[in-house]
This record gives structure tokens, sequence and C-alpha cells, in this order.
């Protein structure tokens, strides 16, 4: 964490969680930090008990965190994902 994300306290943004036929397959937390946004993965591989967790991927605002998750979730829906914010 650097000193300008220490000066204010993180702020959960929102959660998006993806599922496919009642099973995870990835769950996205946008996370405001005052000075940068932050998206949090974990995906689910199928046939794996533990969930990968790649990034984290570091925006300069929400509005660019926002614009990530929702390509995400788009490219989900497409591949027949239900998306459910948590």
């Amino acid at each position: 964490m650097s000193a300008a994300e220490g000066t204010s306290p993180a702020r959960e943004l929102f959660v998006r969680h993806a599922r496919r036929d009642g099973r995870s397959i990835a769950v996205m937390r946008a996370v405001d930090h005052g000075s940068s946004c932050v998206v949090e993965a974990e995906v689910f591989p199928s046939g794996s008990a533990e969930p990968a967790r790649p990034g984290p991927y570091t925006f300069a605002d929400a509005r660019e965190a926002t614009a990530f998750v929702t390509e995400a979730v788009e490219a989900l829906m497409y591949l027949g994902c239900d998306i459910q914010a948590a």
C-alpha cells in the first residue's frame, strides 16, 4: 500500500458474482482507495477447489475500474453466465 492510499480508508464500490449452471465462475470486487481504484478478482477454474486470484488491477479512478468490470461482465454474460450484484 502506498502512502497516498493510506491517507483515506478503502471503500468497497461494488461486487459482481458470475455463475454458470449454479457454479461460481468469478467474483470481481472494486475498491476505492481515494488516489486509485483497485479491482480484485477470484476465478474458479473447473475441477479446482481453490480460486485463482489474477491481478489486482489498479486504475486511476472509479470510472476506469467500472468500465473494466462492465466489459468483463459483458463477456461473461456472452459466455452464458448469470451475474449478480453482491
